[in-house]
């Protein structure tokens, strides 16, 4: 079975105002400065990240103690952690130090100054760069679906948005963010790549944003289109999802099935789509580029991965996670409940800050 791993970006908040804090050296230093443990693009984020895993359990187990300890250490502060796609308020953010951000900075202006975003990056083991790129071309179609699934960012500048997920929006901002055509081989990959960086454009092929690429620090493929997850039992199901994907595309690409090859274009819609609607209204069909009920698009999901998934004794799980996303929301519902109940915004954070800690979700191993 291939190994998977997660990273989480996570904001680093007020207890009380919600409001984000540039506390990641601090937060850092209490905890000794882990190697798992490191600063993202603003002061006010931090990331983790797990060890290479083999069973949903495992890595459910190591982001809910990452979570955990993390927030032990932001408490010592006079701060928590949340597990938020955005922060739901307006707030002047700071970049991290190094000559790097520095220039992200000075090239990209307004769009890296509201870069306050936190995602959910999923790696998968893989056996070389061209299965690699064979993986990448034939997982195209699904990735709007991990979108609709992570949505966890309906608030953004003190604003409703109305959108499921506005970290994609906000994120697409970058030059080569966003869903990529078919590349075809490792070395027609790396040609891209290195274009993309020829083009001064951006500035090196740390800025490859894909939705989906190859990972520069492991061998692996790198699924980077959804938002940070509330809790942390809906980020190790969509994991178990992309692993899915990943093998079950390998096998495609080694029986000589070809990508499906849908248009960059019909690729960027139905990511926007997810991104406005999450799970509860319409979606694009990963197979027929069409609208259908959010529960179609997820019934086509585990359908396609059914036989890796029963394989690995992980698609009765899944199927009744996912059937619970359907039903009560992802991240995005929760946060738009608990400003109907609360007075505010404020209680949009204190409640994340809670749900960041919980570790019970919709997987049920039936053990």
């Amino acid at each position: 079975m291939r190994t998977f791993g997660v990273e989480e970006e996570l904001l680093i908040v007020d207890p009380d105002t919600g409001d984000p804090l540039a506390l990641v050296d601090r937060v850092l230093a209490v905890m000794g400065r882990p190697r798992d443990v490191e600063r993202e693009f603003k002061l006010e984020q931090v990331e983790i990240q797990t060890q290479p895993c083999i069973t949903h359990e495992e890595l459910l187990g190591q982001l809910y103690h990452g979570r955990r300890a993390l927030d032990r250490a932001a408490r010592q502060v006079g701060a928590r952690i949340a597990a938020l796609g955005t922060s739901p308020f307006r707030a002047a953010t700071h970049v991290s130090p190094g000559e790097r951000f520095a220039a992200m900075v000075e090239e990209f202006r307004l769009t890296s100054q509201q870069q306050l975003t936190c995602g959910l990056h999923v790696h998968v083991s893989i056996d070389s760069p061209d299965e690699g790129v064979a993986i990448l071309d034939r997982i195209r179609e699904w990735l709007p679906l991990l979108v609709a699934l992570s949505a966890n960012s309906p608030f953004w500048h003190g604003s409703n948005t109305g959108y499921a997920s506005f970290r994609t929006q906000v994120w697409n901002r970058w030059p080569t963010a966003g869903p990529q055509q078919l590349f075809g081989s490792a070395q027609a990959y790396e040609r891209l790549v290195a274009a993309m960086v020829g083009t001064g454009a951006i500035l090196d092929e740390g800025m490859v944003y894909f939705d989906a690429r190859l990972s520069r620090r492991h061998p692996t493929v790198e699924v980077r289109a959804q938002d940070v997850c509330l809790n942390a039992a809906d980020a190790a199901l969509i994991a178990v999802l992309v692993r899915g994907l990943v093998e079950t595309a390998a096998r495609d690409a080694s029986d000589g099935r070809p990508p499906l090859g849908t248009q960059v274009a019909l690729l960027r819609l139905a990511s926007w789509r997810a991104s406005r609607s999450g799970l509860n209204g319409v979606l694009v069909h990963p197979l027929e580029a069409r609208p259908v009920p959010a529960a179609d698009a997820m019934g086509a999901l585990l359908e396609h991965l059914g036989p890796v998934l029963r394989e690995s004794g992980e698609l009765a799980p899944a199927e009744r996670a996912v059937h619970g996303l359907l039903a009560g929301g992802s991240g995005e519902r929760a946060q738009r409940e608990a400003a109907s109940d609360g007075d505010g915004l404020a209680d949009v954070v204190r409640a994340a800050v809670e749900a960041t800690q919980q570790r019970d979700g919709g997987w049920d191993d039936g053990a």
